[in-house]
């Protein structure tokens, strides 16, 4: 049984949604004799075209990692080299994989786990994360486990937000926080950051991607509800300065805001890395903090995540989760949990952060002897590089759905034909009005292999004979 309860001077904070009430009051109404069981649709109320899908996914542009992914596949330069989606193109370390095929042999491996997590790894997080907190974080009531950190996100913004209520979000964004915002009936307010006055034309740090805390503020009114912040930020590489988060996240104590903080990236910082929770007990008491299995093993596919917090709010993103997909993947929560278990025996963390970070550094090298500035990463596996010297050939005949994106998109269209790279182009993650920030950047994953790297590398001096100064 679910029972929620909380004080009357935390309740506009803390109450989850009616929705999520339903939800629970649907499955066993007895708890909740206020909400009665949803009903089903009658006949006559179906809609003429009973194939007619809902407004949330029709009339949707297709999607940038399709319109690069198939591009990709189709281009004349085989094999292409794929820098764009983020994922890893070498395995998790060996005591990672071996513990997840050792959970494949375990019978209650292979069996749901419990909705909130196994026990194994809400301890092993627990035990791995509170000494950057403080304090000693309580497993069963400060973590719960998802399937993956998106849907983790998705879990909290169903658990929180009523139809209509706000979410502000900071340009550029994770596409997938908008629909995730949107599907519960949140409404988007977005605040852009402001790039390097010099990007264009030298290479600056991702620190100079600032956001204007007065404008932030600005945006709140009073139906905002919650914050996203992501650092090490996707696709920045930029590390929010610990100044910056305390000016942001005194703004939400003061409006009484959840901070919803995307950390995924936490064990990739080449700089000092602050979490938003550790800055005082009443930030912590309205954050809750989003980490990936996927992004700290070199697994995303296997799509485990969790999010810390205080019980006040964890208690309701887990019967989100429940009532979204129950339980999350068994064999590889086990093998999370062992990863954890045994990663400072393998001097893993420490590793994995100048492993990345040479990476980053060698890829870069390929700018500087181009000459095209970039953003230069201080967390993460992205970078942003600026094109605005490169030349496209006037009459280059771009696909309908390519020339009526803005110039980035062609840019990559571009290098996936004429040169085989894959990028990312960034607009992607701007509203249109502010598209025309990053319209003459392109992002690149480094999380390959070194040979990969250098592929890369020597087909990107094709580019040569387009760059204008």
């Amino acid at each position: 049984m679910i029972v929620f309860s909380f004080s009357s001077h935390c309740r506009q904070l803390i109450a989850p949604t009616k929705a999520l009430y339903k939800l629970v009051a649907a499955s066993n109404p007895r708890y909740h004799p206020a909400f009665t069981p949803l009903r089903a649709m009658s006949a006559t109320t179906r809609r003429e075209d009973p194939f007619k899908p809902a407004a949330r996914v029709a009339g949707q542009k297709q999607d940038v990692w399709s319109i690069v992914n198939e591009a990709a596949a189709a281009s004349p330069v085989q094999p292409i080299v794929n820098m764009g989606q983020g994922f890893f193109g070498y395995n998790p370390p060996k005591f990672v994989l071996d513990a997840a095929k050792s959970a494949l042999d375990t019978v209650d491996c292979n069996q749901y786990s419990p909705t909130k997590g196994r026990p194994r790894l809400k301890k092993a997080i627990a035990d791995a994360y509170s000494p950057f907190f403080g304090r000693t974080l309580d497993p069963n009531t400060e973590v719960t486990i998802t399937t993956g950190a998106n849907e983790g996100m998705l879990s909290a913004f169903m658990g929180f937000l009523e139809q209509g209520d706000e979410v502000i979000v900071f340009e550029p964004f994770f596409d997938q926080y908008i629909s995730n915002i949107e599907m519960p009936g949140g409404k988007v307010v977005y605040v852009p950051m402001h790039p390097p006055k010099e990007g264009a034309t030298k290479t600056t740090s991702a620190a100079e991607w600032t956001l204007d805390v007065a404008e932030f503020e600005a945006a709140i009114t009073p139906r905002t509800r919650m914050i996203v912040l992501n650092s090490p930020h996707n696709p920045i590489g930029k590390v929010f300065s610990k100044d910056e988060l305390k000016a942001i996240a005194d703004i939400c104590v003061k409006h009484n805001i959840i901070i919803l903080s995307d950390e995924v990236y936490d064990r990739l910082y080449y700089v000092p890395f602050t979490r938003v929770a550790t800055l005082s007990p009443e930030i912590a008491n309205l954050t809750l903090t989003v980490g990936s299995g996927g992004k700290n093993f070199y697994a995303t596919g296997w799509r485990v995540g969790w999010l810390i917090g205080p019980e006040h709010l964890i208690k309701y993103v887990s019967a989100a989760h429940t009532r979204i997909c129950y339980s999350s993947v068994s064999p590889l929560q086990e093998a999370t949990a062992i990863g954890f278990e045994q990663a400072d025996a393998h001097n893993f963390w420490e590793e994995s952060k100048r492993e990345m970070k040479a990476k980053m550094d060698k890829f870069n090298a390929i700018w500087d002897e181009l000459g095209l500035p970039y953003s230069d990463p201080e967390g993460g596996y992205f970078v942003l590089v600026n094109m605005s010297k490169v030349k496209l050939p006037e009459d280059y005949d771009f696909p309908p759905h390519v020339a009526e994106r803005p110039r980035d998109f062609k840019l990559s269209w571009f290098l996936i034909k004429e040169v085989g790279v894959a990028a990312i182009p960034p607009t992607e993650f701007f509203t249109p009005q502010n598209a025309h920030i990053v319209e003459d950047w392109l992002r690149f994953a480094v999380c390959k292999n070194d040979d990969v790297l250098e592929t890369a590398q020597e087909r990107l001096r094709g580019l040569k004979k387009y760059i204008q100064e």
